[in-house]
C-alpha cells in the first residue's frame, strides 16, 4: 500500500464521522416527531407513546455508539496494520469487519423500527467473533516474542486491547438488536431489567478502555499531567453507572453530568492527540510518518462512544420500576 493512499483513508474516516453526525441528528428529529404526535394523540395508547419509545431509543443510542467505536478501530487498525506491511492476511480482518460495523450503526441509528435487523445483527455478531479472535492473535504475538510476558513486549507488541473495542462495537450493536425484540413495558436483556444490563455492559467496557489507555500512557511515563484523565475520570463513570444499574431506578443527575465530562474527554483527548502529532517535527506536513510515530489519533473517542451508549442505559433505566 502506498503511502499517497492515506488521505483518502483520512478523508473516508471524516466523511463517514459527518455521516454518523447526521444519523444522529436524524434519529433525534425523528424521536422528537414520534413523541410530539403520541402527546396529542386523543387515544389512551397515544398519550404513552413516549413511554413505550424509550427502549427502542435507547436501542437507535446503542446502535449509534456502536458506529462510533467501529470508525474508532477501522481508523486505528487500518494505520496500524498498514505499519505493519498487512504481513498476515488475518491483518485485513478488522477492516472488513469494522467498516460493515460502522454501515450496520449509521443504518440503525436511524432506524425506528421495534424489531431486529437480521443482517445487522449478523454483522455485529461477526464483528464481536473478529474481536475475540483478533485478541487471540494479538496475545500470540505478545507471548511468542523472546522475554514472553514482560513489559517491553506488552509496549512494543501487538495491542492486546486494541481488538477488544471491535468485540465491544459488536456487543453494543447486538444487544441494540435484542433490545428491539422486547417489548415495550418492562424490557429485558440477559434475565434482567434493560436498563440495568445496559448499564452493566457500558461500564464493564468503560474499565476495559481505561485499562488500554492505561497502558499506552504508563509507555509514555505520564509525561504530560493531562495524560492522567482517561484512567482517573472514566473509572468514576464506569462506577457511577454500575451503581446506577445495580440500585433503584430514580434520578442520577450526578451519573449524567459525569458520563457528559467522560464523552467529552474522548473528543478534548483527540484534541490533545493532534497536538501530539503536530509537536512531531514536520508537524502536519510531515503526517505520512508522524501519525504513525505520534499518539493514536482515533483511539479517544472510544471514550466518548461509550460515554453516549452510558447516557442512553441511564435514561432507560430511570424509567424502570
Amino acid at each position: 500500500m502506498n503511502p499517497r493512499y492515506l488521505p483518502g483513508l483520512i478523508g473516508a474516516a471524516a466523511g463517514a464521522a459527518a455521516l454518523a453526525a447526521i444519523a444522529v441528528n436524524r434519529g433525534r428529529a425523528q424521536t422528537a416527531r414520534g413523541s410530539h404526535q403520541g402527546s396529542h394523540s386523543g387515544s389512551d395508547g397515544g398519550s404513552h407513546q413516549p413511554e413505550a419509545l424509550q427502549h427502542i431509543a435507547a436501542a437507535r443510542s446503542f446502535n449509534r455508539g456502536s458506529a462510533l467505536l467501529a470508525l474508532s478501530v477501522l481508523a486505528d487498525s487500518a494505520m496500524e496494520h498498514y505499519r505493519g506491511s498487512f504481513e498476515n492476511p488475518a491483518m485485513y480482518t478488522p477492516l472488513i469487519s469494522s467498516t460493515l460495523s460502522l454501515l450496520a450503526g449509521l443504518h440503525g441509528g436511524g432506524d425506528p423500527r421495534s424489531n431486529r435487523h437480521p443482517a445487522r445483527h449478523a454483522i455485529y455478531l461477526t464483528a464481536a467473533l473478529a474481536g475475540v479472535s483478533g485478541t487471540a492473535f494479538h496475545l500470540y504475538n505478545v507471548t511468542r516474542r523472546p522475554g514472553g510476558w514482560s513489559w517491553n513486549n506488552l509496549f512494543h507488541a501487538a495491542p492486546i486491547g486494541a481488538p477488544m473495542a471491535l468485540l465491544l462495537s459488536g456487543a453494543l450493536g447486538a444487544t441494540a438488536e435484542r433490545l428491539r425484540d422486547q417489548p415495550s413495558v418492562d424490557p429485558e436483556l440477559f434475565g434482567m431489567p434493560a436498563g440495568r444490563a445496559l448499564g452493566l455492559l457500558v461500564a464493564a467496557g468503560l474499565v476495559g478502555t481505561v485499562a488500554e489507555a492505561g497502558l499506552l500512557h504508563f509507555r509514555g511515563s505520564f509525561q504530560n499531567p493531562a495524560m492522567y484523565a482517561p484512567v482517573s475520570l472514566p473509572p468514576i463513570a464506569a462506577a457511577l453507572l454500575a451503581q446506577a444499574a445495580l440500585g433503584e431506578p430514580r434520578g442520577r443527575w450526578f451519573t449524567r453530568l459525569w458520563l457528559r465530562v467522560t464523552a467529552a474527554l474522548g473528543l478534548i483527548g483527540a484534541g490533545f492527540h493532534a497536538r501530539g502529532i503536530a509537536r512531531h517535527q514536520g508537524g502536519w506536513r510531515n503526517w505520512s510518518q508522524n501519525l504513525f510515530n505520534g499518539p493514536p489519533l482515533p483511539a479517544p473517542p472510544s471514550f466518548s462512544a461509550l460515554a453516549l451508549a452510558g447516557l442512553a442505559a441511564l435514561r432507560l433505566r430511570e424509567t424502570e420500576q
